[in-house]
């Protein structure tokens, strides 16, 4: 029996779809997610070109066919939970893509089960250079 990926970062239909409009309107976007003082540790979207990953970065995944960053101190107390992106009624943050559309990112979380976290040690998150 082979083992099943264990995704660190999903989305809600909800989120998909505020996604696609993102693109649509934006082209190529991506994720950050940071610890940041303005937004919190709020899910922000950018246009690609407009947002520079660092080497303090780390790639959790992609959802709706766009990267996910989150920095690496926030990833070490997130790193036992697989996040789950929603799109809720509300303002987004600041400089986030969605922020005009009356929906807002925001992330859910679930601690992973004993199973997953062995296939995650197995399978390290991608460090950005």
């Amino acid at each position: 029996m082979s083992e099943q990926e264990v995704l660190r970062v999903s989305a809600t239909p909800a989120a998909i779809d505020l996604i696609e409009k993102l693109k649509a309107e934006h082209g190529e976007v991506l994720f950050h997610q940071s610890g940041g003082c303005c937004d919190g540790s709020a899910p922000m979207c950018f246009p690609v070109n407009e947002f520079m990953v660092g080497g303090s970065d780390v790639k959790l995944g992609a959802i709706g066919g766009v990267p996910f960053y989150m920095t690496e101190s926030q990833y070490e107390y997130w790193q036992h939970t697989q996040l789950i992106i929603d799109a809720v009624p509300g303002n987004g943050g600041m400089f986030s893509l969605e922020r005009p559309s009356g929906l807002r990112f925001l992330t859910r979380s679930r601690l992973y089960s004993d199973e997953e976290n062995a296939w995650l040690e197995k399978h390290p998150v991608e460090h950005v250079s």
